[in-house]
């Protein structure tokens, strides 16, 4: 029986007894039982609260107080797939006092980090990595002689990835004592897709194998020498059963013994169960059934809508004022214009329908949309071989994501120069997901690639424009990247148009101090410049649309004409925009100094995006004051507090020098 939304939740008298596994382990099975209901209240009050992986974490309730009350962490090593369903894991392993700001700057991860608890054993947020990194961990033990337990629970959308059989592949050949849990609730975000799905559901509902595997039990126990010998035959005659029925038995050819399907909510066989894998020396896998958003009615009809709660959710602002379309939101309205034009259009997606805007397009046109679960780089390979056969492939991946496949990129894309289209969406700064979430080298990494045109809107028109522009070109790959955030003017009656690739736009005209700004700092800058023309210092500002290929001439231009050039990109510092720049500045031999603003040589933390951004000085406060100490003193200042990093550049006989750098 599923519970409707409660109006007011307290911390349950079970749950005030439980900061720790040990505490778990001295409970009764019926505590246990009611402890696994307070959680899901606990989960439910403080994510629709704070913004979260909510379904998910509901799902697995019972399998995380399982493993808690068996295994013995974080002793035995218990590692999450992904890491977004670990919510119940960090309540119950010391950070239930903390778990109010989960995600928040200077709150608790909402994925396990191995330098916030003992108990999280391996940090993650991409998935189908925990099946390598826990057989990393059976070999460590083993070579050290120890004893203890290594888990990995993976989800059933981590199992679409090729990693995870790459993991299972060594695993099992290993023959170490390793047991990995499937959490199958046929969901990664979205439904899941593919022939392993197919393959999971067809284990999971086979009521023949079912029937036939209880009739046996039943007439082997009835033989004149009795059921204990007799029903020694029913595992090896199970097994044959099981390979006729369920073609391959896939994790059993793969080396692991494999138990289930379970009921996944069912915690008393749950505990029964992992009890007795426990004593198995070699690899285990058990497959468990779970519900995703289990509990809550809203959450159990629409998994894929509170897969990740926002905290804000409504359409208008304090002011009454519509919200601004996102980014995702023109990109997927664009697609739909150019698809309807273009019959060769198609759109490809890793488990990101709904994140990526491209529901729309799957719904308008079934038949061109792909989405290839949780695989990245056979994404771009698909879409390859796509565009070799003459289609006109449209690949959206989050920034983070899009690193998995750097290799088809090179390979299978810009070195035979098809034009497939990679719209790189949560570039920059995402915000409360963090580190592993952040899109902050795809600048450095797609800049390197030859064949390659990168390239960065600075509003919803010109993304759209940037969209059109990438279909007709045929000259090999054509990135586009735009930020998680709200795009800063509407796109009212705006019909894209063809910008020539490789040119820029300069917005404003000054003298002295000319910012080169990319894509999502470009409002900043002109904030900036606008804030600074009414002190009497006039900027010039240049939407810098292109990365690669660069405007050379409105450069040489620039360069000339300017004493001071900022760089303000949304990118890793290193190898990003201001690279580039330093480059192309160099080969001219300019006397025009270069400062560049630019992400920290280091892991940005999770919080909201536009404190991160902040606090990392990629903000009009931080533009203004760096040119108002230029325009008075023709130097750059200190950065005092901030967390920006700021290089002072001269450029002397052709080569670049870094005269001074803060951090």
């Amino acid at each position: 029986m599923t519970k409707k939304i409660p109006d007011k939740i307290e911390v349950s008298s079970v749950l005030n007894r439980v900061d720790t596994p040990d505490d778990l382990r001295k409970l009764s099975v019926e505590e246990l039982e009611s402890l696994c209901g307070e959680l899901r209240e606990y989960l439910w009050k403080t994510i629709t609260q704070q913004g979260g992986h909510l379904a998910a974490s509901l799902g697995v309730v019972e399998l995380t107080v399982a493993l808690h009350y068996v295994y013995n962490a974080p002793k035995d090593k218990i590692i999450w797939d992904v890491g977004h369903q670990s919510y119940v894991h960090k309540i119950l392993t010391g950070r239930k006092k903390e778990f109010a700001t989960i995600r928040e700057l200077g709150g608790i991860s909402g994925f396990p980090r191995r330098d916030e608890s003992e108990y999280d054993a391996f940090g993650t947020g991409h998935a189908s990595t925990s099946i390598s990194a826990a057989l990393g961990m059976a070999v460590a033990r083993d070579l050290r002689g120890e004893t203890h337990k290594v888990v990995a629970v993976i989800g059933d959308g981590g199992m679409t990835g090729g990693l995870a059989f790459e993991g299972l592949n060594n695993a099992g050949a290993s023959g170490r004592d390793i047991t990995v849990i499937l959490n199958d609730n046929r969901m990664s975000i979205s439904q899941n897709v593919g022939a392993i799905a197919k393959l999971l559901a067809r284990m999971e509902t086979n009521p023949l194998l079912g029937r036939v595997k209880d009739d046996i039990w039943n007439l082997l126990g009835k033989l004149p020498k009795g059921a204990t010998q007799a029903r020694g035959l029913a595992g090896r005659i199970e097994a044959s059963l099981k390979n006729l029925l369920v073609p391959g038995m896939l994790f059993e050819d793969l080396g692991f013994q494999y138990f289930g399907p379970f009921d996944g909510h069912n915690l008393r066989q749950l505990i029964e169960i992992l009890q007795g894998v426990q004593s198995h020396r070699h690899p285990v896998l058990v497959h468990v059934i779970t519900q995703k958003g289990k509990g809550f009615d809203l959450a159990e009809k629409d998994p894929t809508k509170y897969h990740g709660v926002a905290v804000a959710s409504a359409k208008v602002n304090d002011n009454g004022a519509p919200i601004p379309h996102s980014y995702t939101e023109v990109f997927s309205e664009a697609i739909l214009v150019e698809a309807e034009r273009n019959p060769k259009i198609v759109a490809i997606t890793a488990a990101m329908s709904e994140g990526t805007g491209l529901i729309p397009f799957a719904q308008r046109f079934p038949e061109r949309f792909f989405d290839v679960g949780i695989a990245e780089g056979h994404a771009v390979t698909f879409a390859a071989g796509l565009a070799a056969a003459g289609l006109r492939p449209v690949c959206a991946i989050y920034s983070t994501f899009l690193q998995r496949a750097f290799d088809q990129i090179v390979h299978d894309v810009a070195l035979q120069e098809l034009p497939v289209v990679f719209a790189v969406d949560r570039a920059g700064v995402v915000g409360e997901d963090g580190p592993t979430h952040h899109g902050v080298f795809d600048l450095t990494f797609l800049a390197a690639i030859p064949n390659m045109v990168v390239s960065a809107p600075r509003n919803g028109p010109e993304l759209q424009s940037l969209l059109h522009s990438a279909l007709t070109w045929e000259k090999g790959p054509f990135a586009i990247r735009f930020p998680r955030a709200s795009i800063p003017d509407e796109m009212a009656g705006h019909a894209p148009t063809p910008i020539p690739i490789g040119t820029w736009e300069q917005l404003l005209q000054g003298h002295e101090i000319a910012v080169l700004a990319v894509g999502s700092m470009v409002e900043i800058a002109h904030d900036t410049a606008e804030e600074l023309a009414k002190d009497g210092i006039a900027i010039s500002v240049v939407n810098c649309r292109f990365i690669k290929p660069i405007d050379d001439l409105m450069l040489r231009t620039i360069q000339s004409a300017h004493r001071f050039i900022i760089t303000i990109e949304e990118n890793t510092g290193i190898g990003g925009f201001a690279s580039v720049i330093a480059r192309s500045l160099a080969s001219l031999d300019s006397r025009a100094r270069l400062l560049s603003m630019h992400l920290p040589d280091r892991f940005v933390e999770h919080g909201a995006r536009g404190k991160l951004l902040g606090r990392v000085g990629l903000s009009k406060e931080s533009l203004k004051k760096i040119v108002t100490e230029l325009a008075r003193n023709q130097k750059p200042i200190a950065s005092g507090e901030m967390e920006a990093t700021y290089a002072y550049v001269a450029v002397e006989n052709g080569m670049v020098r870094t005269v001074k750098e803060t951090a």
